[in-house]
C-alpha cells in the first residue's frame, strides 16, 4: 500500500504555526459538528500546541465552536499524576480546557498515575466504549521529536507493537520516564492528522521522516499514514530547512 505522506505547509515562525493549528482545530470541529453532531479530537503536548490551545480559548475562535459537543482525548501522556507540571493533561487544562465551556465529562485524560500497563488498558477501554474497536477521531494532533518519535512511540521498537490494543505503555530512554501512547491503528484511522515541528533541531528528523529510507523502527513518525484521511505537516522554515522537496 502506498504511503500517505501528506502535504507540507511552511510558516515563518512558531507563532504562525500555532495560528494555523488553532484554525485547523476550529475548522475540523465545525465540519464534524455539522456532519455528525460531535467532534472527537486527540490532543498533543508541546509548546506549539499550547500556543494553539490558548488561541482557541480566546476570541474569535472560542465562540466558533460548540464546546458541549467536543470530546477531548490525548495521544500520549507521561506516567505522572494529572497535576504534575510534566503532564500533557495539565498543560491542556491550564491552556484552554479550564476556561472554554466544555463539560468536564467530555474530557478524557490518560490515567498516568496508574501502573503503565494498567493505565494503557483502562484508556483503551475508554476509547473502545466511545468509538469502538476501530476508533475514528476527527483530528489527531502530533509532534515529532529530534529522534523521529511521535506521540510516545520511540525508536528501537516497531511502532505497530500491540497495535490492536489501541493504547500501549512505552518508555522514553531520553527522559527516563514511562509513557502511554495511542498506537498507529488509532492514528491512521483518523479523518485528519496534523504533525507540527519548529526549530532547526527538528530539521534532521523531519528530513528523515519525509525523505529518508522507510524504517519506522528507526524513525517512528514514518508510520503515520492515514488510511482514508488527510495528513498535514505544519513546519516553520527552520524545521523544513533540510527538505529537498517542500
Amino acid at each position: 500500500m502506498q504511503r500517505n505522506v501528506g502535504r507540507i505547509d511552511v510558516f515563518s515562525d512558531p507563532a504562525h504555526i500555532a495560528r494555523a493549528l488553532a484554525d485547523l482545530f476550529s475548522n475540523c470541529a465545525q465540519t464534524a459538528l455539522g456532519d455528525r453532531g460531535a467532534f472527537y479530537v486527540a490532543l498533543a503536548g508541546g509548546s506549539t500546541p499550547r500556543a494553539a490551545y490558548e488561541l482557541l480559548a480566546a476570541q474569535p475562535l472560542v465562540d466558533a465552536i460548540s464546546w458541549s459537543d467536543v470530546f477531548v482525548y490525548f495521544g500520549d501522556e507521561r506516567c505522572v499524576f494529572p497535576d504534575d507540571p510534566r503532564s500533557n493533561y495539565r498543560m491542556a487544562q491550564d491552556a484552554f480546557l479550564s476556561t472554554v465551556p466544555i463539560p468536564p465529562k467530555n474530557v478524557h485524560r490518560m490515567p498516568g498515575e496508574l501502573p503503565p500497563k494498567d493505565g494503557a488498558g483502562q484508556y483503551a477501554q475508554a476509547i473502545r466504549a466511545d468509538l469502538g474497536d476501530m476508533p475514528q477521531f476527527d483530528l489527531v494532533m502530533l509532534g515529532i521529536g529530534k529522534d523521529g518519535h511521535t506521540a510516545s512511540l520511540f525508536p528501537g521498537t516497531d511502532p505497530t507493537t500491540d497495535d490492536a490494543a489501541l493504547v500501549r505503555a512505552t518508555y522514553s530512554e531520553e527522559t527516563g520516564t514511562d509513557r502511554l501512547s495511542i498506537t498507529p491503528r488509532v492514528i491512521n484511522n483518523a479523518r485528519t492528522v496534523v504533525i507540527c515541528a519548529e526549530g532547526i533541531e527538528k530539521a534532521p528528523a523531519v528530513a528523515a521522516a519525509r525523505e529518508g529510507d522507510y524504517d519506522p523502527t528507526k524513525t517512528p513518525v514514518q508510520i503515520v499514514s492515514p488510511i482514508n484521511g488527510e495528513l498535514i505537516w505544519l513546519l516553520d522554515r527552520l524545521a523544513a530547512g533540510m527538505l529537498k522537496h517542500k
